[in-house]
């Protein structure tokens, strides 16, 4: 398993690519031979890179849902929807599909953003937004999440 480290600012152009940026390509290069899958954030306006073989991973989690259930089904149409198969370019650059970009509402100052095992990717201004608007439940957050004596996963 990748897992990814950093926030990196570059720039997308008027066809939507965008350069990875050299520290962000070191880290993906065991994955740049293949392709990644592009899609809609599930619970902000952004965008999730995924290296396939994580996607493979997690495919292989909702390959296990009984599509015989209503809200299983409704769940994969969802989380699928806008799914992208996309490629980093010899010169090192990343087409975004036009209706992500409108999903994410990304114009020209873009985020990548390290999410342990994927990348998120971010018009800045919408990024820096989610970061503030999260800041004053941080705290209580990471005491909810991280902070339980859970012996099980070794948290503490």
């Amino acid at each position: 398993m990748n897992s990814f480290i950093g926030t990196y600012e570059c720039k997308a152009d008027a066809k939507g690519r965008l350069m990875i940026p050299a520290a962000l390509k070191k880290q993906l290069s065991s994955s740049l031979g293949e392709s990644f899958v592009l899609k809609r954030g599930v619970f902000q306006p952004c965008l999730e890179l995924y290296p396939m073989a994580e996607w493979n991973v997690l495919m292989a989690k909702v390959n296990k849902l009984n599509r015989f259930k209503k809200k299983n089904n409704d769940f994969i149409r969802r989380f699928t929807a806008g799914v992208k198969v996309v490629d980093v370019d010899n010169a090192g650059r990343l087409l975004i599909p036009k209706d992500l970009i409108a999903f994410s509402g990304i114009t020209k100052n873009v985020v990548l953003a390290s999410a342990v095992n994927i990348l998120e990717i971010w018009d800045k201004e919408a990024y820096e937004k989610a970061i503030d608007d999260a800041a004053s439940d941080f705290a209580d957050l990471a005491e909810e999440v991280m902070g339980q004596d859970d012996e099980a996963d070794g948290l503490s």
